[in-house]
């Protein structure tokens, strides 16, 4: 099953992004992947892995969904038909090649004008992503109820508006990148911290997303916010191989051998907040990669600025005024002006669903010498998270408070 999964992880976004052209229908294609992927957890046991294990899902779905939409039309059903007539006319993308515009594409049609922007960027993770809805959902800070109906909802809205696969024309890129950026990031901070499983990072959506980012700064090379995104996440991901010790343990920023940070994407993301710097035309990613870019200018966690990170957060407050900003300038006041301070920042924060919420409320709490609440907190922090080692790490900070 383990191979299974990893091609899931791996193929997913490009199956269903692949099988949409073919069929001009996203809900056609999902329904046809997920139909492969159980034929390989039925076959793929027995006969072993194929060859081309990508080919195999593609060509398997394609199959699938040609066979469910024939018996749908015989029944005069006139959608089926019509999904029929634009598969014939469009061939199965050979595997030679690269296909590096197809998710792309996907991104785009998810993310046109019909749709609100939440329902855009959900709708976007559970395809291209292949993210469950509960994860989707956790990111969103939202019940999975409630994310499940808006995924409905979506997939009807671009069915029965007749949306088309297709990247819009340059006119109409910019009034849809705010959404797209919105994906990748969301993409990227599945992979940075991921909200379950055995592993607090998941490599191949931090490398996916990356890989998005880089496609669009080639496409779109005069926004700066595409490229603020692209140094974000560059700077984040030097900082990977540090995140974890050798058991695979969460080891914290302060914590964190800064002689494994890697030397070669901090120099990129650097160069590349210099040159939003130079355009002087801010947004919110070009004030997180500024922040981040901070961060990996310090030599070691005591010579941090956290006073210029508390002024790029007071900046990026401004463009952004959410409760998650807000929560995060709360850590950076608490390292300036001490934990009772960023404690009152924290608790006007008021994100109970959020599981970061309360691990950094214990902290503050910790450091305060509050370690009934401090234990309280930590305890909500653990129920509210599905990740294995950020449990363990939350289950060891509570341990530590000697009750």
């Amino acid at each position: 099953m383990g191979e299974i999964e990893r091609v899931f992880r791996a193929e997913h976004g490009r199956a269903v992004a692949v099988l949409t052209r073919v069929f001009g229908d996203i809900g056609v294609a999902e329904d046809a992947v997920a139909d492969a992927f159980v034929a390989a957890v039925e076959r793929w046991p027995e006969e072993g892995l194929p060859p081309s294990p990508a080919g195999w899902i593609i060509t398997t779905a394609r199959n699938r969904a040609i066979d469910r939409l024939r018996r749908e039309a015989s029944r005069a059903d006139r959608h089926a038909q019509a999904v029929l007539l634009h598969a014939a006319d469009e061939p199965l993308p050979q595997e030679t090649g690269p296909v590096a515009d197809e998710r792309l594409r996907l991104i785009f049609t998810c993310c046109h004008p019909a749709l609100n922007r939440p329902a855009q960027v959900a709708l976007t993770l559970r395809l291209l992503g292949g993210l469950s809805t509960a994860e989707i959902a956790r990111a969103f800070l939202v019940p999975e109820p409630t994310m499940a109906q808006r995924l409905v909802r979506a997939r009807g809205k671009i069915r029965d508006a007749k949306i088309p696969y297709r990247v819009p024309e340059a006119g109409d890129l910019p009034g849809r990148l705010r959404s797209v950026l919105a994906v990748v990031y969301l993409v990227f901070n599945e992979g940075y911290a991921a909200s379950s499983g055995p592993e607090l990072t998941r490599a191949d959506l931090c490398a996916e997303a990356v890989r998005l980012a880089r496609l669009l700064a080639e496409l779109m090379p005069d926004e700066p916010e595409v490229t603020g995104l692209l140094a974000l996440m560059l700077l984040a991901e030097s900082r990977r191989a540090a995140r974890t010790g050798a058991d695979g343990s969460l080891m914290p920023l302060s914590d964190q051998d800064r002689e494994h940070w890697d030397p070669r994407l901090i120099a990129e993301g650097q160069a590349l907040v210099r040159a939003c710097l130079r355009r002087n035309a801010p947004g919110p990613y070009q004030i997180q990669a500024a922040i981040q870019a901070v961060h990996s200018d310090a030599p070691s966690a005591a010579v941090t600025d956290w006073s210029q990170i508390v002024r790029l957060y007071d900046h990026l407050l401004e463009l952004d005024p959410s409760p998650v900003v807000a929560l995060h300038r709360a850590v950076a006041v608490a390292e300036v002006e001490g934990p009772e301070a960023g404690l009152r920042l924290v608790d006007a924060a008021d994100l109970p669903m959020y599981h970061l919420f309360h691990a950094i409320r214990a902290d503050l709490l910790r450091r305060l010498g509050r370690t009934a609440e401090a234990a309280a907190a930590y305890e909500a922090a653990i129920a509210l998270t599905e990740n294995a080692a950020e449990k363990t790490f939350l289950r060891g900070r509570l341990g530590a408070l000697n009750l």
